[in-house]
């Protein structure tokens, strides 16, 4: 491969979600920006070669693509003369800014705020992140999710066209809008890392591709917006990836966090996430995702699992619960209290949650009641919970692990 075709290739895996973020804002239109994107490389692919590389070539790419799009709308005219009237004003419109100044990265954090407008549906705000800010593929994103392409592409028509039919503005919020609009990027960005760090159904615990994209989008949003909640959740994040390869056994099998060799564990990601979190505690204010990776530093600081200061763990979850109230929250709470206090306090919390409705079909609450009972010594209680646990769980790894504990637990019951 000729030199000039490597640059191209190497400029379209670092410059391209960059350079349909500038076109977006200059031809106001994603299906419009993104034919122009291709047509721009096209061109790269074809010129470069003969004419050597400019000097600038984010800039060259959108000067290309902006012209061929005017030039493509004057074509199509001669059959709808509003095309023409559309080239005119783009025509018109200042070419300033076209990939080489202050305005960039606004680019990239209004592509990130379209995509994620509560206007979309969540799973249309994840397709369409993970398509126009990432650069993955259809099929990539179906993967992940274990879904068909043909959903996804419809996922992101759907989301494209409500764009453009409620005329949603392509632009960072005003200040007033500014954090609930942000809390919606974050949820979306986590949604992401969630999928890739506990995978929701299938025969793996993890999928590195997707909690990797999440914390690109992390740094990204933090080196755009250094805001104290896309601080903590880039900790949070980092801090949960630093486990990874503990997170599994060599034949695939879930390893608990207690159990996890703490030397495979990645040291450089954990001080940059410890570092992280130290930061996004500091505010104020200190919101939930700070929070949150302070609990996960509190988690990875000692040296073994006999070192972890529970208490301190309970008392961030009741913060927790002040700041983000959910009954997750309130579980996590329940085994923190279990850990410091005795498992009879926690499994009282988690019996009054479930008594009440909440968290009735949600596999974690039951696996973490028969983990209390088994250590109270509460055989035939714990083997209904896990069974119960058992029967919701849908990631193999999880099942499997449920499985091997429910043997155990009945195999001392028999002992006995």
């Amino acid at each position: 491969m000729s030199a000039p075709r490597q640059a191209v290739e190497a400029v379209w895996r670092a410059e391209s979600r960059r350079v349909l973020a500038t076109l977006i804002r200059l031809l106001g239109d994603f299906e419009r920006a993104e034919e122009a994107l291709h047509d721009a490389f096209a061109a790269a692919a074809e010129q470069w070669p003969r004419d050597g590389v400019p000097a600038n070539p984010r800039a060259w790419l959108v000067s290309a693509g902006r012209f061929k799009a005017i030039d493509g709308l004057r074509r199509r005219a001669r059959h709808d003369a509003s095309l023409a009237e559309l080239a005119d004003e783009l025509d018109a419109a200042s070419g300033d800014d076209m990939g080489d100044g202050g305005g960039l990265e606004d680019d990239r954090l209004r592509l990130i705020f379209t995509c994620c407008h509560p206007a979309l549906s969540g799973d249309a705000q994840v397709a369409l992140t993970l398509r126009e800010v990432c650069g993955l593929t259809t099929e990539e994103i179906a993967h992940a999710f274990l879904i068909r392409p043909t959903a996804v592409a419809q996922r992101i028509v759907r989301a494209k066209a409500r764009i453009r039919e409620a005329r949603l503005p392509y632009q960072v919020p005003p200040p007033e809008e500014m954090p609930e609009r942000l809390e919606t990027v974050l949820h979306t960005v986590y949604l992401v890392f969630n999928e890739g760090y506990s995978a929701s159904s299938g025969a793996a615990v993890t999928r590195a591709d997707l909690s990797g994209e999440a914390i690109r989008l992390g740094r990204l949003l933090l080196a755009l917006l250094p805001d104290g909640e896309v601080m903590g959740i880039l900790a949070l994040m980092i801090l949960h990836e630093a486990r990874r390869a503990a997170r599994t056994s060599d034949e695939g099998e879930l390893v608990l966090l207690a159990d996890q060799d703490r030397s495979l564990w990645n040291r450089e990601a954990i001080a940059e996430g410890l570092a992280l979190a130290t930061r996004a505690m500091a505010g104020p204010p200190v919101g939930s995702y700070a929070i949150q990776a302070a609990i996960a530093a509190e988690h990875v600081r000692p040296a073994s699992a006999q070192g972890t200061d529970w208490r301190r763990i309970a008392a961030l979850y009741q913060l927790l619960s002040r700041a983000d109230p959910s009954p997750v929250v309130e579980l996590n709470r329940a085994v923190a209290e279990a850990m410091a206090e005795g498992p009879e306090v926690g499994l009282a919390r988690i019996d009054a949650m479930l008594a009440g409705g909440a968290l009735a079909d949600y596999h974690l609450a039951h696996a973490a009641r028969a983990d209390l009972f088994r250590r109270l010594g509460r055989r035939a209680e714990a083997r209904d919970a896990y069974r119960r646990a058992l029967s919701l769980a849908r990631q193999d790894p999880e099942r499997r692990f449920l499985e091997r504990r429910l043997r155990e637990v009945e195999e001392q019951g028999t002992r006995e």
